[in-house]
């Protein structure tokens, strides 16, 4: 809804003020939203922060090795491409510090200054021991077959081109030695355009209990042609001011460890794939801060991102923190598919909308969008599943999932296709719609919180199917709602405690087997809401952090019927209210339609 009004204008001021400077989006409640709803206002409600991880989780990288105890079973495309399937056996010691050509074990090592170049051929179970510090130097692999490098305590600087250059297309498994801290970083320069300062052609296997930090100077941190693996144990840093921090063709799959990541251009992702994403365990921190950017050659904007995917997102267990500051940034981006099916989720976006010309004008925008090329902008999102052109599916069936967005225009979970939960918790607080789907939304089971602080809560464009779970959505005042269906389409309810409220009541019913009764009033942040016939309570909802003043209330519970009176008491306040079988678009400004 974003036709925008002088009322709405006036409605959106008044629709939310932060109770605390202490409060991480504060500032949001002061601005003056410049994107109001569509059609006449309702209720002049307000909503207010309060205390609660929702307002106050923050984000930071952690190189701390406690592993999280969430795991799912390990995930390898081939069996081939574990450790302990295989035999290295034949080690060829390589001390940086001390470069020396020779031939041995069917290895050929040839010296250039601090470079050093080994040559396995077709010669298996090559282990190579890398040891030493050079800050002119690098270690080249080439060989016909899969082997393996151990780090054990190396530092490597190539002003010129990767620091570790693993040029055999073979399965490279890189062990990081227990109790050693290894780094590699190259330079600003290149002789050879590499892609990463460490580069690998074939598939990349991280292995040992080690710790490496990787600096991308030129281009990428850490980039393989191919997929890369990373395992219990692992502590890796990836540090990028020029492109990704981790960077693969194939595949990046997260079966533990614990993996930080920094990234600072514009347009930059701190972990970008070609093809799947799967996290199975471990502990994933990356924090992108570059703004958007306009790509001359594709003709549209790149935002920096979190995680990106160009096909599939899946998170089965282990904790993943994305945070993402500059304009357009999103967290976690996937332009296929995602799957959200345990662990820990947290979020934050807190840059604004992303507007470029498509000269040379780039910028963050802040009037209205109305009439704005897609191509040229780029909204801030905490999840975002699918493309302008890919109508995506997000299926979430657990976990534990916490977005908080604070620029102008984001948007908190967006799928351009259709949205499913199942399970979980999913507790969501953005600048702009809270959870969005261009198509159909179902909630089966779950907890969901979703707070829209200048538009809605719950928005879908699609018809909305609630068969079970607990929702709690709130939207701001005006016409903006906590539950807003697109005028083409219905609400099902089959089940499910519901509690919405926002300026207005939006939507129409398709069909329900419980009762819907519409009214007004206020609730406390953290307050707890009951719905009740008699002595017996048919439903209970947790508010989240925010509080609302003077908001339209739609509320739904198995148990109620059609034309009887029950008792919803908010907080310490109770009020009767009588059930219907549809929603009641009197109170407020009457429906209106996805923006």
């Amino acid at each position: 809804m974003k036709k925008m009004t002088m009322v709405m204008l006036m409605a959106s001021m008044v629709g939310a003020t932060a109770c605390s400077s202490e409060d991480p989006i504060n500032d949001l409640y002061n601005e003056m939203d410049n994107f109001g709803g569509g059609g006449m206002a309702g209720g002049m409600g307000s909503a207010t922060a309060g205390s609660g991880e929702l307002t106050t989780f923050t984000i930071a990288l952690d190189k701390t090795t406690a592993e999280p105890s969430s795991v799912a079973d390990e995930y390898f495309p081939d069996e081939e491409d574990l450790l302990e399937n295989n035999e290295f056996t034949t080690e060829v010691n390589i001390d940086l510090s001390n470069p020396t050509a020779s031939t041995e074990n069917g290895v050929e090592i040839t010296v250039n200054g601090g470079h050093i170049t080994a040559n396995h051929g077709s010669t298996k179970k090559i282990c190579y021991v890398v040891s030493g510090k050079t800050e002119n130097g690098s270690f080249t692999v080439v060989g016909d077959k899969k082997y393996e490098v151990k780090l054990n305590g190396v530092d490597i600087t190539n002003p010129d081109s990767a620091a570790l250059n693993l040029l055999s297309g073979k399965r490279a498994y890189i062990v990081l030695a227990d109790g050693t801290t290894n780094k590699l970083a190259d330079g600003t320069t290149s002789q050879n355009n590499h892609k990463g300062a460490l580069y690998c052609k074939g598939k990349l296997l991280f292995n040992g209990n080690g710790a490496l930090e990787v600096y991308g100077n030129y281009a990428n941190a850490i980039h393989t042609a191919d997929y890369i693996v990373f395992r219990k144990g692992n502590n890796i840093y990836a540090n990028s001011t020029i492109k990704n921090g981790i960077k693969a063709n194939d595949g990046v799959f997260i079966n533990g460890g614990i993996i930080n990541v920094e990234v600072s251009a514009a347009g930059a992702k701190g972990i970008n794939c070609e093809d799947d994403i799967i996290i199975n365990g471990g502990r994933t921190t990356v924090v992108a801060t570059g703004n958007g950017t306009w790509d001359s050659d594709d003709q549209e904007t790149k935002a920096a991102a979190g995680i990106k995917a160009d096909s599939i997102i899946t998170i089965n267990a282990g904790e993943v923190y994305l945070k993402a500051t500059g304009s357009g940034g999103k967290g976690l981006k996937a332009d296929w598919e995602a799957y959200i099916n345990g662990g820990k989720l947290r979020v934050i976006t807190e840059g604004g909308l992303y507007y470029s010309n498509g000269s040379s004008e780039n910028h963050n925008y802040t009037g209205n969008t109305d009439n704005l090329n897609d191509d040229y902008t780029s909204s801030p999102k905490g999840i975002k599943v699918g493309t302008k052109n890919v109508h995506g599916v997000l299926d979430i069936t657990g976990g534990d999932i916490m977005v908080r967005t604070k620029g102008t225009n984001g948007e908190g979970i967006e799928s351009k296709g259709t949205l499913t939960i199942t399970d979980g918790r999913v507790m969501v607080a953005a600048y702009d719609d809270a959870i969005n789907s261009s198509s159909d939304l179902t909630i089966s089971g779950g907890n969901v919180v979703a707070v829209g602080i200048n538009n809605d809560g719950l928005d879908t464009n699609g018809n909305l199917y609630i068969k079970g779970g607990t929702l709690i959505a709130m939207g701001a005042g005006g016409a903006e709602t906590g539950i807003d269906i697109d005028e083409q389409h219905k609400l099902y309810i089959t089940g499910g405690n519901i509690f919405g409220i926002g300026g207005r009541v939006d939507g129409s019913i398709g069909s329900t087997s419980q009762g819907i009764a519409t009214t007004s009033g206020s609730v406390a942040a953290n307050a707890t809401v009951t719905v009740s016939n008699g002595s017996t309570t048919l439903a209970s909802f947790t508010m989240p952090p925010y509080s609302y003043n003077n908001g339209t209330i739609m509320v739904s519970a198995p148990g109620m019927s059609s034309g009887n009176s029950y008792t919803l008491k908010l907080g310490s306040t109770s009020q009767s209210i009588t059930a219907s079988n549809s929603i009641n678009s009197s109170m407020g400004g009457g429906p209106g339609g996805r923006r």
